[in-house]
């Protein structure tokens, strides 16, 4: 076997071990919908698309886990869209559009987010799709229903409101999709799940998707899903190649500058800083602010009008920190976010996954910067073992610079020929006036050298009355009888 053979052996079968990367037409799909997903600019598929949608498209039961990041929404709507595509018709008639698809998802955020994408996908086609989530008005919702939707993408309190209102009928259903099932679960979501899922056929396909798998969510499984294929891309709960971790040692006091300087030391623009409570999302924005820094708050607090504004507007550039509670950890799609700051360490280890997953998505990569005090040695205890990776705290020495605040407004009386008012002494400088000092007190003690008694002791002297009573006790005074007393007296001692 000559030299040139052997290389050309070498080189076919390192050919043979990394295949060309799946693409989108090769996939038994409508022209329509690869329309859409060119529009998207998408050509090849993510590891979950490319398992996940031939086995949806033979309309078998998915389990799915994929870390964040992904693209597990195509994974699922795209198959989904292409299945239910023989119903699509251009009929007005609300009969016509029954709902045969139901998404549900665990937040009003990710729900939205999911809506948008279905939306690009069906844009070329006649399918309808509708998203209804708490914290808004639902006579809109309601009206979109009554018209008719094939795709309905929906949170589960709000979905429960509307069933019992009536607004929308589930009998035909034919596709069932929890996304983030784990994240449901751990915000209670279970008994509404259950009940929504009686109201469904039980005939039906059921996929379920999510970043991580619980004994809880493998008991679901079984419960509602048959024979379900289970499609994993990557080991539960891993983080990210393409995110950089940094996990800096600090005190409390030392969280809000040492973001500071890392944003300035990185040259970072935009940044989500998580934090674990509402009440310390709302503090930390308003003291960001006060530091000159275009921030905003995203917390359950907020209305839903509120928290979408927030979000588009970080969206769109205007403004520099997102702080948020865990409400923004699942599922937001952000492109190019550059970091994500744990200000605080998440009580949930798996909650830090799905944090820092919001950076470095579809292959940019990204820094998630964990700021640990000592009062999180557990936590960061239970994050090492789930990532099954030694966490090294790093020092930072802080900058002794004081944030630059918002320049003081201009005056009328600020231009160079106004009058110089007089400057106010500065505290330090300031001394109250001496009080007046009595020359007696100043005088050394001097024994009394006669017998004549003292100053009071002749007052009294002088003063007590010739009764033989003590000079300190006072006489009584007279006071006048009133309404003729003394006439009354001497007419009964008469």
């Amino acid at each position: 076997m000559t030299e040139s053979t052997t290389t050309e052996s070498a080189v076919d079968s390192k050919n043979q071990a990394a295949p060309a990367p799946a693409r989108f037409d090769t996939l038994p799909l409508d022209a329509k919908l690869l329309r859409a997903v060119d529009d998207q600019g998408y050509a090849v598929m993510t590891p979950i698309q490319a398992k996940a949608i031939p086995i949806v498209l033979q309309g078998r039961d998915v389990m799915g886990a994929a870390q964040t990041g992904t693209g597990k929404t195509a994974a699922f709507s795209i198959p989904l869209l292409q299945r239910m595509i023989k119903h699509e018709t251009n009929s007005v008639s609300p009969a016509r559009h029954p709902v045969r698809a139901l998404v549900i998802a665990p937040t009003r955020e990710l729900a939205d987010q999911v809506a948008n994408n279905v939306k690009a996908y069906a844009k070329h086609t006649s399918l309808r799709s509708a998203c209804v989530f708490g914290g808004v008005d639902m006579k809109p919702q309601t009206a979109q229903l009554k018209a008719g939707v094939e795709v309905l993408i929906a949170t589960p309190g709000r979905l429960l409101d509307h069933i019992e209102a009536k607004n929308c009928v589930l009998n035909q259903v034919e596709y069932v999709v929890l996304d983030e099932a784990d994240r449901m679960l751990d915000i209670g979501f279970l008994p509404d799940l259950q009940r929504i899922l009686s109201y469904l056929p039980k005939q039906r396909q059921t996929l379920l998707f999510s970043a991580t798998f619980s004994p809880e969510i493998k008991k679901l499984a079984q419960s509602y899903l048959q024979n379900p294929e289970l499609v994993e891309v990557a080991r539960p709960n891993a983080t990210a190649s393409t995110v950089e971790q940094v996990f800096v040692s600090v005190t409390d006091e030392e969280k809000r500058p040492a973001i500071r300087q890392i944003l300035r030391e990185r040259g970072i623009k935009q940044a989500i800083i998580f934090v674990n409570s509402k009440l310390g999302a709302a503090r930390l924005a308003r003291a960001f602010e006060r530091d000159g820094l275009r921030t905003a708050a995203l917390h359950g607090d907020k209305s839903q009008d509120e928290r979408l504004k927030s979000l588009d507007a970080f969206k769109r550039g205007e403004v520099d920190l997102l702080v948020a509670t865990d409400v923004a950890a699942r599922g937001l799609d952000i492109a190019d976010l550059p970091a994500v700051f744990n200000f605080d360490v998440p009580f949930n280890a798996e909650d830090y996954v799905h944090r820092i997953g919001r950076t470095g998505r579809a292959g940019a990569s990204g820094v998630a910067v964990t700021l640990v005090t000592k009062a999180d040695a557990r936590l960061t205890a239970d994050i090492e073992k789930l990532i099954k990776r030694k966490i090294e705290l790093s020092p930072i020495e802080l900058d002794n610079e004081r944030p630059q605040r918002f320049a003081r407004p201009r005056r009328d009386w600020d231009d160079g020929d106004a009058p110089q008012r007089e400057a106010a002494p500065s505290r330090s400088s300031y001394r109250a006036p001496a009080a007046p000092r009595d020359p007696f007190f100043d005088k050394p003690y001097e024994a009394a050298t006669s017998d004549e008694p003292a100053a009071w002791e002749r007052s009294t002297a002088t003063a007590a009355p010739k009764s033989g009573l003590s000079s300190y006790i006072k006489p009584k005074k007279k006071v006048a009888a009133l309404f003729g007393a003394k006439r009354v007296i001497s007419s009964l001692e008469g």
